[in-house]
């Protein structure tokens, strides 16, 4: 990789699940009422063919992972398990009632936290409850995350009776050095034993989640953690950077910035892992993730279906996504909106009969054209521009990464070059209007690269 160029891009920047970026939603142009009739608008137009999302935010973890920056409570008090559960169906009740047709669901995603700190009777009490209100897509898919240390074969079984066919197991790195430093422990004998337990039950795709950056990892750690993830070849992986933000998440000032790899030498750790899994038979999909070509990831990248959301990548597309939880994430394609973060406030609000969004963004048709060129750049490398778009405004911006070769134009389509896949993010900056027009003051984003 060019050294001058990563020193270059190697800015802060968005990672690009949304646009406008959550730091640049205008609270002013929406309310809950709005929010109601966007998600009310969307949910008739699309109910009956592509169906809705539903994630589910379940933010307890017995253990803080210094790492993460997610909305988490840490507790070991499992006696918290069944007023939260009650607090979320009492949410989803609420848009029950304000939808005028059963909802059709598409794909259901349990995130955390850490979902499986629930037991298993807890969690089919909660899908069990849940899928009484519904009607399942011919397509449905419910995808979990999973600590490897938090999980065990009854919970597995639970989840794969209601439909889950996915399980995404949060790895990180296999050095005991970097997992002491994330306070993240767990021996590659536990993650194999659950991933062999997950394919005994009958899921067909595993994910590993792997972060690259870490403090203290170097290129000898990714070798071996690359190594022990190719023997059980995982139908997927997510290899992301690690997300340098300690004014967010707490927890990262346990260690220091010298600790942590930068620049050229955390690109390195990158490129060494991708190498290693491209010659094991797994191709890049997107931006940080990669899949084996039987993957359904890897088939929608190349039938140009892959989409991008605040759950991620996922072959499956809908317009609405209904986000349930504390901190969770609602998208009706026009607008966003966001539960309250604050675990007390949100309960309290979903207590009192009311939806607990307090704050979120309506998008204008400026904003929804931008979305369209970052989504189609970062799922699918490139965009086609029609002969009315105007272009003038970016350029400038364009034009400078053109000249460092970081895309080129094939008549009105923009494609992103090859080797300047990890310059995506920056790429995408090009079109973030509001990013130009309101620069940070402070700390808002994690490097790019």
């Amino acid at each position: 990789m060019n050294i001058e160029l990563l020193r270059k891009y190697n800015v802060p920047g968005p990672r690009y699940t949304s646009y406008p970026t959550v730091p640049y939603w205008d609270a002013t142009t929406i309310n809950t009422e709005l929010w109601q009739q966007q998600a009310v608008q969307t949910f008739t137009a699309t109910n009956t063919t592509t169906g809705i999302s539903v994630y589910m935010h379940l933010p307890f973890c017995e253990k803080l992972c210094t790492f993460c920056g997610c909305n988490k409570r840490i507790t070991v008090n499992h006696d918290v398990e069944l007023p939260y559960i009650e607090t979320i169906l009492s949410e989803w009740k609420l848009y029950l009632m304000l939808l005028p047709d059963v909802p059709v669901v598409r794909e259901v995603h349990l995130g955390g936290g850490t979902p499986t700190f629930f037991s298993a009777q807890h969690l089919d009490m909660l899908l069990n409850l849940f899928f009484e209100t519904v009607i399942k897509h011919e397509h449905f898919e419910l995808s979990f995350e999973a600590h490897p240390n938090v999980i065990n074969v009854e919970q597995m079984q639970v989840l794969y009776d209601h439909g889950s066919r996915r399980i995404s197991l949060g790895i990180q790195d296999f050095d005991d050095t970097v997992q002491r430093a994330i306070n993240r422990t767990q021996t590659y004998e536990t993650v194999a034993t659950v991933t062999e337990q997950a394919r005994a039950i009958g899921y067909t795709s595993v994910n590993y989640d792997l972060i690259y950056g870490l403090p203290f990892q170097t290129t000898k750690n990714i070798e071996e953690t690359i190594r022990l993830v190719n023997i059980q070849r995982p139908e997927r992986i997510a290899f992301y950077s690690y997300a340098h933000v300690p004014w967010v998440a707490k927890g990262q000032r346990g260690y220091n910035d010298t600790d942590l790899p930068k620049d050229e030498v955390k690109r390195n750790l990158y490129e060494t892992g991708r190498m290693l899994l491209e010659q094991n038979g797994y191709t890049e999909i997107g931006m940080d993730h990669f899949a084996l070509p039987t993957d359904s990831l890897y088939i929608a990248m190349e039938n140009k279906t892959l989409h991008r959301n605040f759950m991620g990548y996922t072959h499956s597309y809908t317009e609405l996504m209904i986000g349930l939880g504390v901190s969770a994430i609602s998208d009706s394609w026009g607008a966003f909106v966001q539960n309250n973060k604050t675990f007390e406030e949100y309960v309290s609000i979903v207590q009192s009969g009311v939806l607990p969004v307090f704050r979120g963004h309506l998008l204008n048709a400026e904003d929804r054209k931008i979305r369209s060129i970052i989504l189609n750049i970062i799922c699918h490398f490139e965009h086609t521009f029609n002969a009315s778009d105007t272009i003038d405004v970016y350029n400038e911006r364009l034009k400078q990464l053109e000249n460092d070769a970081l895309l080129h134009w094939q008549n009105d389509t923009l494609i992103v070059a090859k080797d300047a896949r990890a310059f995506i993010r920056n790429i995408c900056m090009a079109f973030d209007e509001r990013l130009h027009l309101h620069q940070p003051r402070t700390s808002v984003f994690s490097q790019t690269v």
